[in-house]
C-alpha cells in the first residue's frame, strides 16, 4: 500500500497514462507544458468539457467520464488547467507563480489546445467555474465556438452573490415550508457557527434534499444527529485548504479565485451566507474581473443550453435564469431533483444535452427536461450523494 510520500507519484503516473498531448505554453518568466485529453478522436464535431473549480484536476478525477462520454458517442476535449495536477509546474520542475495564473492565461490555453489537437470549432461545455470559462472563451474565441452548454452557470461575482444569498434565504429561512421552519429554529437555538450552519445546510440540501435536510435539522434541536453533522461541516474542507494532489489543488489558482472572481467577499452578517466559509481565507483582494460578463452575452450567436439543478444553492435558479435570458439563442435546461452541476452529479443527463447542442436539436431540450431528469443517475457526485443518505439515516437512529 502507498503511504503518503509515494502516493502523488503513483498519482502522477496514473494521470500521465491519460495524456492525449502537450502544449508549450508561457507562464510569467517560464513555461509551462498543458496537458490534454482526447480519448477517442472523430471527424465529427468535438465536445470540450471544463470541470469546476478553480483547481480541479481533470486528467484523474474525470477519467471515468471521459470514457463513459466516448460510449455515448462524444468526441470530447479536456485540459489539465495552470497550476493544478499535470500543469503545476514549468518546465524546470517548480510550481507556477500565483501570478501566472489567470483567467485570461488560462482560456489562451485552451485555444492552443484546440490547435494542437487540429481542431477548428467545438462545443464549449463548462460546469460550475468551468462555466465562466466558457463565457470567457466565447468572448476571445468566438469563432472556435460552434454551441455551447453552460451547467450550473456563473455570470458576474457580486451579483451571483446577491442572488444567492437571496434565493437560499427566501427558500430555507423565510419560505414558509416545514424545511424553513426547522432551518430558522437552527439557526434560533445557535446551534453552529454561521458559516458551519450554512456549509451544512447547502451540503444536504443539494445532496439529499428538503426532507433529509428537515430531518437532521429536527433531530440536531433534540440533541441527536451529532456524529453525521460534525461529518458533513468537514466533508469539502480540501477545497479550501491544501486540497489533494492531481485531483483538487487550490493554492496555485488564488488568484483567479479571490482577485479576479471574488470569493472571500465579507459576509453580510445574516445566515446561510455562501461567503462565510471562504471570509479571511486569503490575504488577495478582489481586484475584478476581466470582462463584464453580463454586457458580452448578448453577443453570443452560437446555440446555447442552460442547464439548473432544481435543488443548486451555489448557483441558483436564477442566476441561470438570467444567463438564457441574455443569450439570444439559449434555451434553459431544468433538471428536477438535482443539485449543482450535472456534469458531475447526473451525467447522462450532461450527455444528452451535449449531443442535442453538436446536433442542432438543443431547442428540443426545455421539452426533454422531465425525462433528461429520470435518466439513471451517475457521476462523481452521486456516490457521495448515497453515502451522505445513508450515513445521516443510519446516526438519526442513534442516541446523541
Amino acid at each position: 500500500m502507498a503511504d503518503k510520500r509515494t502516493a502523488p507519484t503513483m498519482m502522477r503516473r496514473l494521470a500521465e497514462r491519460e495524456v492525449t498531448g502537450h502544449v508549450r505554453r508561457p507562464a510569467g518568466g517560464t513555461d509551462v507544458e498543458i496537458a490534454y485529453f482526447r480519448p477517442s478522436p472523430s471527424t465529427g464535431l468535438p465536445v470540450v468539457m471544463i470541470p469546476g473549480g478553480p483547481g480541479m484536476a481533470s486528467a484523474l478525477p474525470y477519467r471515468s467520464l471521459r470514457r463513459d462520454a466516448v460510449r455515448r458517442d462524444l468526441d470530447v476535449v479536456m485540459m489539465e488547467h495552470r497550476g493544478v495536477g499535470l500543469s503545476r509546474r514549468d518546465v524546470a520542475g517548480n510550481d507556477l507563480a500565483v501570478s501566472a495564473v489567470t483567467l485570461e492565461a488560462t482560456v489562451a490555453d485552451l485555444n492552443a489546445v484546440l490547435d494542437d489537437a487540429g481542431i477548428g470549432q467545438a462545443v464549449i461545455y463548462g460546469t460550475s467555474y468551468g462555466s465562466y470559462l466558457a463565457q470567457l472563451f466565447g468572448v476571445s474565441y468566438p469563432s472556435r465556438v460552434a454551441g455551447m452548454v453552460l451547467d450550473s452557470p456563473a455570470l458576474s461575482a457580486r451579483d451571483d452573490l446577491a442572488m444567492s444569498r437571496r434565493f437560499r434565504r427566501e427558500l430555507l429561512l423565510d419560505g414558509p415550508s416545514d424545511t424553513a421552519a426547522a432551518v430558522r429554529s437552527l439557526v434560533e437555538a445557535d446551534i453552529a457557527p454561521d458559516a458551519e450552519l450554512g456549509h451544512v445546510v447547502q451540503v444536504v440540501y443539494e445532496f439529499g434534499g428538503p426532507d433529509l435536510l428537515r430531518r437532521l435539522a429536527l433531530a440536531r434541536l433534540a440533541g441527536r444527529g451529532r456524529r453525521a453533522w460534525e461529518r458533513l461541516a468537514a466533508l469539502g474542507g480540501s477545497e479550501i485548504e491544501g486540497g489533494q494532489p492531481f485531483v483538487m489543488e487550490p493554492d496555485l489558482v488564488a488568484g483567479i479565485t479571490y482577485a479576479e472572481l471574488g470569493s472571500g467577499a465579507a459576509p453580510d452578517g445574516l445566515p446561510l451566507d455562501p461567503e462565510a466559509t471562504f471570509a479571511g481565507r486569503s490575504d488577495l483582494e478582489f481586484t475584478g474581473e476581466p470582462v463584464d460578463m453580463p454586457s458580452e452575452l448578448p453577443n453570443f450567436d452560437w446555440p446555447t443550453a442552460v442547464i439548473s439543478g432544481e435543488r443548486d444553492l451555489r448557483t441558483p435558479r436564477p442566476v441561470s435564469e438570467r444567463v438564457a435570458g441574455l443569450i439570444p439563442d439559449a434555451v434553459l435546461v431544468p433538471l428536477a431533483d438535482t443539485g449543482h452541476s450535472a456534469f458531475d452529479g447526473h451525467r447522462r443527463a450532461a450527455f444528452a444535452v451535449a449531443r442535442a447542442v453538436r446536433d442542432g436539436r438543443h431547442r428540443d431540450l426545455p421539452d426533454r427536461a422531465d425525462g433528461l431528469s429520470q435518466l439513471p443517475r451517475r457521476g462523481s457526485l452521486q456516490v457521495a450523494s448515497r453515502l451522505i443518505r445513508a450515513g445521516i439515516a443510519l446516526d438519526l437512529r442513534l442516541p446523541g
